[in-house]
Order: structure tokens, then sequence, then C-alpha cells
């Protein structure tokens, strides 16, 4: 018979008091580094203001053999920094500290936080490495003057984790990974959902439903694709890193500031001009008679305003993609109103007609051609759109014709040996991507048509050849 699941809310001082806390055996080992000690310490410290600030979720078997003994299931890497965390604190702040409730709090957790860490094993080489890096660096934080006692105090008293306590070990396993998606990870676009809603300032807290409604407006598969075939790819090339996958390790590239609680850097303030002259133009009496409305000016490289502004960012590039996405497939002779050259004309026609278009490394290829040229038209709109494509379309498909086999990495390496994103990112004119030299390929570079001796029926190789590439 299944046992009760026991559900609560404990502050980060109730849960280092917890007794019988413990690491069990069958944990993987302590893997948090640097990196994730300071987003935890970011995240306090722009959330110090809240009632109450959640850390997450602790799974808990409550051993009914060992009744002192709470197993923690899922959590131990928080738990453990928490506690290393605390510890610092007591180490290096507690005799000079003013607060009385906040000394007395520390001196009541020094014993149950004592007994917690020397009660447990770690057999790994990785684990101890990590705790006594990650303790150093603490030490260092909690040390610097910024970190104020008030922010001690909403560390012990208004951070919270929800807490899930069950008696049996495969039930408690069980729930874990139930909370954990059903089985599966939660998808990167429902991860950025979540931290984005919490960025909302207090002022508009009204605007979260409507936010929220136009998110979910948007299918899941759609907002999937957008970001990992789209925005993530155009964003991390912009900057010469690899982008093959967008998974949960990557959604920092979306997280940028909250213009409401970043200190007054020279950086924001042109983020923080535009956020707030957009509103007002939009708000004013006038807008009621002209009946315009002026939407946020987002960049696909720029800075993201945290909260409101990214859910208007991901609505806006969605259409916009999708907008040229169309485009691209259609038989206009003009693109989104641009009137295009014959020879752009017949290259959309290629992409979209030829006899092999549809393999997967075909379809790689493509995907790169659609983002360079998606980054081009939103920095440049339709300036030099002909040329930008026929550009484009030699710079990527010359892959296709060198290479026999075209995999993910394939055109990520492509991209960061020649890349042409990074050329749009520090362009201010056209000129400078449209002068970007190219190779002229011939029969030696030619790996795709090698088996089949096809290269003079090669649709892309004609193509190369009238745009004189290909000798």
């Amino acid at each position: 018979m299944a046992q009760p699941l026991k559900k609560s809310i404990l502050s980060i001082n109730q849960l280092l008091r917890l007794n019988g806390l413990t690491i069990p055996v069958y944990q993987r080992p302590y893997k948090w580094n640097v990196r994730n000690v300071h987003q935890l310490f970011q995240d306090v410290q722009q959330h110090q203001q809240q009632q109450a600030y959640r850390l997450g979720t602790i799974v808990f078997h409550q051993d009914t053999d060992q009744a002192q003994v709470l197993n923690i299931v899922d959590g131990q890497q928080r738990t453990l920094t928490l506690a290393l965390a605390v510890h610092a604190i007591v180490q290096t702040r507690w005799d000079n500290m003013l607060r009385l409730d906040l000394k007395n709090q520390l001196a009541d957790l020094e014993a149950p936080l004592l007994a917690f860490m020397q009660a447990q094993r770690f057999d790994s080489d990785i684990s101890h490495h990590n705790l006594h890096q990650n303790y150093l660096e603490i030490k260092r934080l909690v040390s610097r003057s910024e970190f104020t006692e008030d922010l001690i105090d909403c560390l012990l008293n208004r951070c919270q984790v929800v807490t899930f306590t069950l008696a049996d070990i495969s039930e408690a396993f069980q729930f874990f990974d139930s909370q954990n998606a059903r089985g599966r990870d939660l998808e990167p676009h429902d991860l950025l959902k979540a931290y984005h809603l919490r960025e909302f300032s207090d002022q508009e807290q009204n605007l979260k439903a409507t936010s929220v409604a136009t998110w979910e407006a948007l299918e899941s598969d759609e907002l999937a694709a957008l970001f990992a075939q789209y925005l993530y790819r155009i964003r991390s090339w912009a900057l010469g890193h690899s982008a093959r996958y967008f998974g949960k390790n990557e959604i920092g590239l979306f997280k940028g500031v909250n213009i409401n609680q970043i200190a007054h850097y020279p950086y924001v303030e042109s983020l923080r001009i535009a956020h707030h002259y957009v509103d007002d133009f939009n708000q004013q009496y006038h807008r009621k008679i002209d009946g315009h409305h002026k939407p946020f000016p987002f960049c696909l490289d720029q800075i993201i305003i945290n909260g409101r502004r990214f859910f208007e960012m991901a609505a806006h590039y969605q259409t916009t993609v999708q907008d040229i996405v169309d485009a691209e497939n259609g038989e206009s002779s003009r693109f989104l109103g641009v009137s295009l050259s014959p020879q752009a004309r017949d290259i959309l026609y290629l992409l979209n007609s030829y006899p092999k278009r549809q393999r997967t490394g075909d379809q790689f290829v493509r995907a790169m051609f659609d983002c360079a040229l998606i980054y081009y038209m939103d920095k440049f709109g339709g300036a030099e759109l002909s040329n930008a494509i026929e550009r484009i379309f030699i710079w990527a498909f010359q892959v296709r014709i060198k290479q026999q086999l075209v995999q993910l990495a394939t055109i990520d390496n492509h991209v960061l040996a020649n890349n042409i994103f990074q050329v749009i990112k520090e362009a201010t004119q056209p000129a400078a991507v449209l002068s970007l030299a190219l190779p002229t390929l011939s029969d030696s570079d030619n790996k795709n048509n090698v088996r089949d001796g096809n290269v003079e029926n090669d649709p892309l190789v004609k193509q190369f050849k009238a745009m004189k590439y290909y000798e």
C-alpha cells in the first residue's frame, strides 16, 4: 500500500536543522562547481527583496528501519552547497555581525550543521575536490562587503525549498522521476518561461496574464523549433560559439538583465531608455487618436531584458522567422515586399525543388542558410537582399558540394571556421557582408558526387557554375 506523501515548505534555516539529514551512498558525486555557486548566489541577490524565493525541490526517503535517517533522494547538490554557505558565514562573519537575531540563528545552526557534514562519507575524489574548491569560493563571496546582513537574512529565512518525504524508497525514486517532467526533462523553452515569469517586476504583475496567454497561444513544437533551430544557433554562432544542440544547459543564452534590479551600469542605459520610452510612447493619449503602436526594437544578438520583454521577443521572432521562411518557400518575385533579382529567385526556386533536398545533410545546410538570411534581414532588412541571398547561398551550400556526408557537426564546424554570423554582427553596412571572400570550387573539391559521377547533372553544381563559383 502506498505511503502518504508529506509535503513541506522549509526555509534554509529549517532545512539545515532537520534531524538525520543524510547523503545516501547510492548518490552520484558532488559535481557542482564554482559556476553553479555563483549562479546560486546571484539568484539569491537578485530576489532578496521578495518575501519568499523558492530554490527548488528536495525529495527525502524516511527510512522506517532507521528513524533518525532522512535520505536525500533528490537535491543533494543544492543542499550541500547551502550547508557550505552557512558554514562559511559562521566562520567568516559571525564575530562581527551586528544583528543579534542572525547571530543566534547561526549559533543554533552550528551543531546540526556540523553533525550533518561529519556524518557524510564522500568516497569520490570529484566530491572532495568540488567541496573544497566551492567552500573556498563561498568564503570569498560571503566576506565581500556587498554580502550584507540583509542578504544573510534572505538566505536563511526568505529562501525556501519545497520538500517531499516518502517512507518507501521505490516510491521516492518514482516520485523523483515524475517530478522531473514525468520521465523526461522539461523543454528548454519551458524552463525559460518559468525563469522569465519570476523576473516580472512588481509594477508589471498585471501584465503576466497577457504574456502567458501570448506564449501559450504558440504551439509547443513551434516554440521548441524557434529556439533550437533559429534563435539559439544565431545567437551562439554570432558569439563564435558552437551551436549543435539546445538543451537546458544552454538556456543561459536567453537570460539577460533585470533592468529594475541590476546596478546602473553604463551598458544598461540604452536598454533602460528604450524600454521606458516605448512604454511611454504607447501609453500616451495621442495613441488613442492616431492608433500608432511602437513595438520594442528587438535584435537577434541584443542583451535580453528579462521578464515581459522576453515574451514579447519570442512572439516577435516567431512571426518574423515564419514570415521569412514562408517567403523563401513562395513563388513570388518579391520577398516581403522587396523585388528580387532573377538570380536570387533562381536560388530560392532551386532550394525548394532540387531532388535531394530532403536528405538529412541537405536539411542541415538549408537550416544554416536560413539562419544566416534571417540574421542578415534582422539587421539590414531588405537592403541589398538579392546580393545577400546569392552570397549566403554560396557560403552555405559549398559545404553540401564539398562533403559526401553532412552531419550537424559538419555545419557547426563550417560556421566556426568561416563565420558569416560574426561578420553580420560586426557589420555596420551590408557591404561588409557582401564582400565576404568565398572560394571557387572545382571537381577536386566535389565529394558529394564522387560515388555516382553525377557532377554534370547536380542542380547545385549547375547553379554554382552559373554564378562563376565552380570551374
